[in-house]
């Protein structure tokens, strides 16, 4: 098995102490770079972008998406392990 490491284009946010809407802030800011492929190829379809733009903003989105689902499955089977285990 091969494993890539996966390097961000920026660093992580700093989490304020007593910040409790993280998982929420992570949401929105996986809404907003999906919003930002849209109208990468908003914009490349009625002229006014490049296409090395739109294809860019769209890799960035599907890689964020893709972390996001593996993170929800990891969540998930990390709770199924834990509802199995037996007291």
């Amino acid at each position: 098995m091969r494993v890539e490491l996966l390097v961000p284009d920026a660093p992580p946010p700093r989490r304020a102490a007593g910040d409790d809407n993280a998982f929420a802030q992570a949401l929105d800011a996986i809404g907003a770079v999906l919003a930002g492929a849209d109208r990468a190829e908003d914009a490349f379809a009625v002229g006014d972008g490049t296409l090395q733009a739109a294809v860019y903003e769209r890799a960035r989105a599907d890689v964020a998406l893709s972390v996001a689902t593996a993170t929800a499955q990891r969540a998930a089977q990390a709770l199924q392990s834990i509802f199995n285990m037996q007291v």
